[in-house]
């Protein structure tokens, strides 16, 4: 045989072992962000999907074969959200996809879903652009801005609210979290005073922290991560800004502004999808403990709890439509997500159409808790507190 001969037949045995390896398990695909400015969150979500597939293989795994993950580092970036998803479709054979936390990642990624035909899992975007572009390989277990806002109106009376400020990260996701608030006050006779943006890697707020305590505003709800949020809540701890502020992120913990903010916290509320401190605020309690449980026992960081069950709702939804479908095949597990009920850490997840007729996305109707930061520690609210 040729020298060449041998090159191929040795390709060709590669290429079928590979498909051999491959047809051994499930394999399920995570793009998230493990480096870069968000890679806490990102390695999170991670760590919550690793517990839903080791809790899925420990049952039997799903059609009589295991769960594997197959993780990719979005580098928190979109471009490499983007080339992540491909290299998971086209190199690894996923069958489905969760991802890819932030919205402006995700809305990266959705083309090459719609390229290849692989259904995707959304777990954190909040956008209403990811489910309202007409993608129909798209379903979001997270709520899109307009939920969170929508789930937030029956506090707004208990908070007594007057008049709102805003500030947000200048992209996508600050965008449309603002938009969504701003219009639910409104709708309840609390008008905005101010909106303020901020860029993603800014270290100064001062400015427009100073503008806000000059204003008559007496609310201050705050969308960005924990490395900034934290920032907030030392600059206006040094301004002696009277108004209260809200963390609308529902995804940077009060545990780590306790952490990192110390006293400068106090006082401030937090929205989230999930309250580890009190798992009886879960609509599935029994999942939640275990999940708490399953998190405890790897020894994981208490406040990475909250992203984690993202990750974790996420996979057992993927997994719950695969069953259903009966076969690991991308267009049927896109079919069968339609159908899937799964009691979840959040909600108990169903999908609704949202988007275009004829190219719908799925979305799921996410809760929201509202916790507060009190002399160091996380408690349930005190409306009252100033």
């Amino acid at each position: 045989m040729s020298t060449k001969g041998v090159i191929v037949s040795a390709v060709a045995a590669l290429a079928l072992s590979v498909s051999a390896a491959f047809a051994d398990t499930i394999r399920i695909g995570v793009n998230q962000p493990l480096t870069g400015p968000v890679a806490a969150s990102g390695n999170y979500v991670t760590d919550g999907a690793r517990i839903a597939a080791e809790e899925i293989n420990a049952r039997g795994g799903i059609l009589g074969q295991q769960v594997e993950l197959v993780i990719e580092d979005n580098k928190s970036n979109p471009t490499e959200a983007a080339a992540a998803a491909e290299k998971l479709i086209m190199r690894d054979e996923v069958c489905a996809m969760m991802g890819a936390w932030g919205s402006t990642m995700t809305l990266a990624v959705m083309p090459k879903l719609e390229e290849y035909g692989v259904p995707m899992v959304v777990e954190t975007a909040s956008s209403g652009k990811v489910t309202n572009s007409g993608n129909k390989w798209i379903f979001r277990t997270a709520p899109t801005s307009d939920m969170l806002a929508e789930s937030f109106s029956p506090f707004v009376e208990k908070f007594g609210m007057k008049k709102a400020a805003f500030l947000a990260v200048n992209n996508d996701w600050g965008k449309s979290n603002t938009d969504a608030y701003s219009s639910m006050l409104d709708k309840r006779g609390v008008p905005t005073a101010l909106r303020e943006t901020m860029d993603a890697a800014a270290v100064d707020l001062s400015a427009q922290l100073a503008k806000i305590k000059a204003s008559d505003a007496d609310v201050l709800l705050v969308t960005t991560e924990i490395e900034q949020l934290t920032l907030v809540f030392k600059q206006a701890h040094a301004l002696k800004m009277p108004q209260r502020i809200i963390a609308t992120t529902t995804s940077s913990t009060p545990d780590q502004a306790i952490e990192h903010a110390g006293s400068a916290a106090d006082n401030a509320y937090f929205t989230v999808l999930f309250a580890p401190w009190f798992p009886d605020m879960a609509p599935n309690p029994e999942v939640a403990k275990f999940f708490a449980e399953e998190w405890e026992r790897k020894g994981l960081v208490f406040a990475g709890r909250i992203e984690g069950q993202r990750g974790y709702d996420a996979i057992l939804s993927i997994a719950a439509a695969i069953e259903k479908a009966g076969k690991a095949e991308p267009d049927a597990i896109r079919q069968a997500l339609w159908e899937v009920e799964v009691k979840g850490v959040n909600s108990n997840i169903r999908f609704n159409k949202q988007g275009p007729e004829g190219a719908e996305s799925g979305q799921n109707t996410a809760n929201v808790f509202v916790v507060q930061v009190k002399d160091g520690k996380v408690v349930r609210p005190d409306f009252a507190a100033q």
